[in-house]
């Protein structure tokens, strides 16, 4: 995955954070952002790749919410999995 690619998944993940109110003010919260921070990174384009994954990051905390969100943008979880690491650094790290 490109980061370009990786950057779109991550604003769609961070447009569909802001319609979950049960979610929004847990992330902002957890990141130390505030709405207007997240409404700049969102009206200049693609948000800086720490944004994008901060966001990431918060929806695979959770198996369901990261679920809920590939449903929601119909993208197959792996590819949540992908952008996040090519935008935290991990693309080349394995576990096994």
């Amino acid at each position: 995955m490109q980061t370009v690619q990786a950057q779109d998944i991550a604003t769609e993940v961070l447009l569909w954070l802001c319609a979950q109110e049960d979610l929004l003010g847990v992330f902002l919260a957890a990141t130390g952002a505030d709405v207007d921070a997240l409404r700049a990174a969102l009206q200049g384009g693609a948000p800086d790749a720490g944004l994008g994954g901060a966001a990431l990051d918060f929806v695979m905390m959770r198996d369901e919410t990261a679920l809920e969100a590939a449903a929601a943008l119909d993208l197959p979880p792996e590819r949540l999995t992908m952008a996040h690491a090519v935008l935290t650094g991990d693309a080349g790290m394995h576990w096994t």
